[in-house]
Formats: structure tokens, sequence, C-alpha cells
């Protein structure tokens, strides 16, 4: 397959004959390792639509936290043991009434203190202080709304954002500063909706979006920026902020537009429009071979019906061994993610629930999983016994 341009690999996805056989395709039909869910609670925030949800797995002492996002509010909550009850600890108002929250993450800060970063429309990311329950501060930078914000779990302090100004960026939350912004003749050429930090590998990234592409960042040569961001101790507007114009790998794996991607080990999740989540590993181009440049090798699939709506962003637990993902009419499945062929382990429905699901999120130990949908509606399945 022939290369479209020099600098970072461009990858599209290997054809039968090529690398690797046909991908394996997961059964709708639930396997013998069905899992029975039951609905413990539902919550209305409002009227308006929720986009993000999270539970803190970045912190031990908060694995039953989670958060919520939406209109202007961001809303912090406990899960309890006995009966599927919730108990909100903290709601946190933006003082611009049109602002529009489509994203949280959480950190940690310099103490160990619980950080919550969100983001939406306006593109200013705000921290949040959940252990005084007050704003601590503001970033601004991004052009544009920000779609996503993630956390690197091997260096909590770190999050990265996604823009609709085409870039992403890199943020040390405990300092202030802006350190990398990945954007440029290499980057994105439209909204960027979903990042995530490899899970063990913390030099890389992966970005995805409306330009329908996944591209992997190296942050190898910068790392001494990201170093420089921990002790940097004067006023962030002055840190030598570094630009980041050509990714290590760019994959051309769906053919619309992709909101959401996880790294799964080396291999990467991503999703579109097209009703499915796509498994795929990227090939990089090794020195003296060239056979397997600008290639991906896609493994297998997880069908997701009525997923044909843009902004549905699945969740894993801690351990990726569960992928949960809501559709368009308020149903929920949850895959098996290491098996080969995908083992569907259940399927969660209820009467009420029919607005999209717009995020999952799911607990420490895959044991109860939340989803927020666009009636403004939070819902708990809990794991039966």
């Amino acid at each position: 397959m022939a290369l479209k341009a020099a600098g970072p690999a461009q990858a599209t996805a290997a054809k039968p004959g090529g690398v690797g056989m046909e991908p394996v395709v997961g059964s709708l039909t639930a396997g013998k390792k069905n899992r029975e869910y039951k609905v413990t609670n539902r919550l209305l925030e409002g009227k308006r639509p929720l986009y993000a949800i999270c539970f803190n797995l970045i912190d031990s002492r908060f694995h039953n936290v989670f958060a919520s996002a939406g209109c202007n509010r961001v809303t912090v909550y406990q899960c309890l043991t006995e009966g599927g009850a919730v108990a909100v600890l903290h709601a946190f108002i933006d003082e611009d009434k049109e602002e529009e929250f489509y994203t949280v993450s959480w950190a940690v800060g310099d103490n160990g203190e619980p950080l919550l970063a969100c983001s939406g429309s306006n593109g200013v990311i705000r921290i949040v202080d959940c252990g005084k329950g007050s704003f601590l501060k503001s970033f601004i930078g991004h052009g544009d709304s920000v779609n996503e914000l993630r956390t690197q779990t091997l260096k909590p302090c770190l999050i990265a954002s996604a823009s609709k100004d085409e870039s992403v960026r890199l943020w040390n939350v405990n300092t202030g500063v802006c350190i990398l912004i990945f954007a440029g003749a290499g980057g994105h050429r439209n909204e960027v909706l979903s990042v995530d930090f490899h899970p063990s590998d913390i030099l890389k990234i992966a970005s995805c979006g409306m330009d329908n592409t996944i591209k992997i960042w190296s942050l190898k040569e910068f790392w001494s920026y990201v170093e420089m961001s921990f002790t940097w101790s004067d006023i962030p507007s002055k840190f030598p902020t570094k630009y980041v114009q050509f990714p290590l790998f760019n994959a051309l794996v769906h053919s619309n537009y992709v909101d959401c991607t996880r790294w799964l080990g080396d291999f990467i999740l991503s999703k579109s429009v097209d009703n499915e989540i796509v498994l795929w590993e990227p090939l990089y181009k090794e020195p003296g071979i060239t056979a397997n440049e600008g290639k991906v090798d896609v493994l297998q699939k997880y069908p997701v019906p009525d997923c044909d709506i843009w902004f549905i962003k699945f969740s894993c637990d801690f351990h990726f061994n569960t992928l949960i993902i809501g559709n368009r009419d308020g149903k929920v499945l949850v895959w098996e993610a290491q098996t080969s062929p995908p083992t569907l382990i259940a399927k969660l429905s209820h009467s009420q629930c029919k607005s999209p699901i717009r995020q999952t999120a799911t607990s420490y130990d895959g044991s109860t999983i939340l989803c927020c949908c666009e009636d403004g509606c939070i819902w708990r399945w809990d794991l039966v016994s």
C-alpha cells in the first residue's frame, strides 16, 4: 500500500491478504459469561443534556466517587453500597451562564488533593479543588470549545485537552503551564474529539477527530519540557510552550468522524458513527523494514447497534476487562474487552431510558455502570451477585 505523504506514517486498514486476516467480529448474542445487572438508581439533574460522566480511577481513596457535567454545572457524587444510593458531595456552577461543559477528568494536586478538570463550549479549562469544594484556577489557551480532557495516570498532574480549534494541548495542573501544543502541518484538519494517554508508555498520546483520523503523538523529543513544567515557578504565560507539528503515526481506520479513542495496551480502540468499536494495532515502521510502513492491522470489532450519531463515548473499567457503551436509544452494551472473538456479557435497558447516552462510566471492578443521557438523567446499574 503506497504512502500518501512524507513525514508521519499515513495508515489505512490492512486488507485480507495484506497484514493479518479478516477482523474478528463479536456476536450480539450474549455468551456463557453473561452477567446480570439491575437498575438501582435514576437521577434527574435537569432538562438539559449531560455530556460527561467519570469515576475517579486515579486515586484509590475515591474509587466510589464520580462526576458528571452538563450545561454550566459539574456535580460530584459518591456511590453508596446500600440499595444503589448516591450522595451529592459538591455542585459547581460556572459564572458564565452560556457555558456548556462537555468533559470532566480527575487529577491529583501537589499535596494529594483530588482535583477535577472540566471544560466545554467556551474553551476555558476549569480546575476544581474537590477537597475544598471550590474553583482553583482556569487555563486559557484554546481558541474554541474543548471536547475532551484526559489525565495521565502515571503522572496525574498532567492533563491533555482535545479542542475544536484542531489542537491537542498538554497541561500541568499544579504549575498551570501549557507544556506542548500538538498541531500544525501534520496535525488534525478539523475538530479534535477525543484524546488518550498510553496506560504504560508515558511518551505516547493518541487523538482523533472530525478529519476521520487517529493520530499517535510521541513526547520523546519533548520530555525535557514536561520535566521543566514540574518545577516551573514563574508565571505560566512565560513558559516556553513547544509546538509538536508531526505525529508519530497517522491512521485512517474509519470513513467518518472518530469521536472516541482509548488505548488497550499497545492496541487502540476507536469508534466512529458506523455502529461498532474497532480494535486495531498500529504497525510502526521498523528499521530496515518498509513492508509494514503506513498500515494498521484491524484485529476485531465490537458491534453497537443504533450508535450512528457522534459524541457517544465508551468506557472501560480500571483493568480494561469490560468495555461499556450506550447508544442513541438509551441501551447499554457490555463487552468483555480482551477476549477473541469479543464476548457480549450484558445488554442493559429500561423502559424509561430512551434518550441518547452520551457517555458511560465504569467502577474500578466493573460492578457498577453509570451513564449520562441527553435528557439530563444519570442511570446506575449494579451487578447482581
